[in-house]
């Protein structure tokens, strides 16, 4: 279920919104080799989808003579030959895929930027907004708002909660009976 939340929000947002507008006259002079992933003209190099449907590079006379020797034998083109021609339908090996990338950098990266603004954030609210705290937060006023309570009968059955400085604060002319 998350693996196909995140196919779908990283790869397919891209041809969703590309679908209507590549055509044959936005890719260039490339090849159409194929129907790719969902019969758009553009390129991606997928795993789950290995044959695009345009190559990756245009093509230019030199690499247009390289694939009329590509007709004949291929024992023919030495190493290199093969290699210019697969860079240019493909941009990245398998290996290029699966292998490491440098993407750890730029997430930690942007992961102690936010770490650092939450944090400049903490500071700048604990100076300049978080003054003093209220009245009501001092022991006075809950000891004297306990006592105000009990005078009042609040909550005669189940009762209120005595904090433990309450009786330094207990009124002077308080009944008998409290």
């Amino acid at each position: 279920m998350l693996s196909t939340r995140a196919f779908n929000h990283c790869v397919m947002r891209i041809y969703r919104t590309t679908r209507g507008i590549c055509g044959r006259d936005k890719i260039g002079n490339r090849d159409v080799v194929g129907y790719g992933l969902n019969g758009t003209y553009m390129y991606s190099d997928l795993e789950m989808c290995p044959f695009p449907a345009i190559r990756f590079r245009e093509n230019t006379p030199e690499l247009l003579a390289l694939r009329e020797k590509e007709r004949g034998d291929w024992r023919r083109l030495c190493l290199d030959e093969k290699k210019i021609l697969y860079r240019a339908s493909f941009c990245q090996t398998f290996t290029e895929m699966d292998g490491p990338s440098s993407e750890w950098k730029s997430i930690l990266g942007l992961t102690l930027v936010g770490i650092s603004a939450a944090m400049w954030l903490w500071i700048y609210c604990h100076i300049f907004v978080y003054k003093d705290a209220p009245i009501t937060f001092s022991e006075e006023y809950r000891g004297a708002l306990y006592w105000r309570l009990k005078g009042i009968m609040h909550q005669p059955i189940t009762g209120i909660y005595k904090p433990p400085f309450a009786d330094k604060y207990k009124p002077e002319t308080m009944p008998d009976d409290w």
